[in-house]
C-alpha cells in the first residue's frame, strides 16, 4: 500500500473534463455521413444496447456488432480511424487541465473513468489528461464499485470527487461519507436532465463550469480543514 495522502483528488472525465457531447455529436454527423440515415439510427440502437448490457460507453465494441450486421460495408474502416484518431484535446473544457494543476500543488489527482480498456484510455491520452495527472489513471466498469481498490491504490485522510453525474457522487458519499466531498459541475446532458437532478442529494459543491475550480477556496474542498 502506498503512504497516506492528506488528500486525492478524483476527477471524472466524459462531460467532467473532456466535453464528450461533442464528441458524440461529431460522431453522429460522420456515421450519417458515411452510413445514411437509417444505417446511423441502426448503429446507436446497438450502441445503446451494448452500453445496457456493460454498464459503460463502448463505441468501438458497437461498431464491432455494427460490422457482424455489414460485412461488405467499406465505411466501418474509415469509422474505426475516426474515433481511434479523434483530436480529443480540442474537447477539453476552458480551464481543465488548470484545475488539475491546482488540485496538484494540494495532493495527488487521479483520473477516475468509466469505460472499455482501449477507447477510453486513448481518449484520455490523446487530449493530455493521462499526462496532466502523471499517469494516474483509474479505469473501471462501474467506479462507483470499486472504492476499496481506489483507497487501496491511493489511500487519504480526504478524498474529492469531481463528477458530472450525481448518482454517483450520491453513491460514492453513501461509502465513504464525510471523508469525501463532492464536486458536481452542470456540464453535460446527465448534469442539465431535470429528473436526474431530482431524483438525488445534491453534492456538497456546485460549480457551473469545471474551470471555476481553477480559483475556488480549498476548504469548501476540505482541504486543509
Amino acid at each position: 500500500m502506498s503512504a497516506q495522502h492528506d488528500v486525492v483528488f478524483l476527477l471524472d472525465v466524459d462531460n467532467t473534463l473532456l466535453d464528450n457531447d461533442r464528441v458524440e455529436r461529431d460522431l453522429r454527423r460522420h456515421l450519417e455521413a458515411a452510413f445514411g440515415i437509417e444505417r446511423q439510427a441502426r448503429f446507436w440502437e446497438i450502441f445503446e444496447k451494448l452500453r445496457a448490457e456493460l454498464g459503460y460507453a463502448d463505441y468501438l465494441g458497437a461498431l464491432q456488432r455494427y460490422r457482424v450486421e455489414n460485412l461488405r460495408d467499406p465505411h466501418l474502416l474509415g469509422i474505426s480511424l475516426f474515433l481511434v484518431n479523434y483530436p480529443f484535446e480540442d474537447c477539453l473544457y476552458p480551464g481543465a487541465l488548470e484545475v488539475i494543476e491546482r488540485f496538484r500543488d494540494w495532493g495527488p489527482a487521479v483520473i477516475l473513468s468509466d469505460g472499455d480498456v482501449v477507447f477510453q484510455p486513448r481518449k484520455i491520452e490523446r487530449s493530455g489528461l493521462w499526462e496532466a495527472v502523471d499517469g494516474n489513471v483509474l479505469i473501471y466498469i462501474h467506479k462507483e464499485q470499486m472504492l476499496d481498490d481506489v483507497e487501496q491504490r491511493y489511500p487519504a485522510r480526504h478524498y474529492v470527487m469531481v463528477d458530472d453525474k450525481l448518482r454517483i457522487l450520491a453513491s460514492m458519499k453513501q461509502a465513504w461519507g464525510n471523508r469525501l466531498t463532492t464536486v458536481f459541475p452542470r456540464q453535460g446532458h446527465y448534469a442539465l436532465d431535470p429528473s436526474i437532478l431530482a431524483s438525488y442529494p445534491p453534492a456538497d459543491v456546485t460549480v457551473e463550469r469545471i474551470g471555476e475550480l481553477a480559483d475556488c477556496d480549498p476548504t469548501l474542498l476540505g482541504v486543509g480543514a
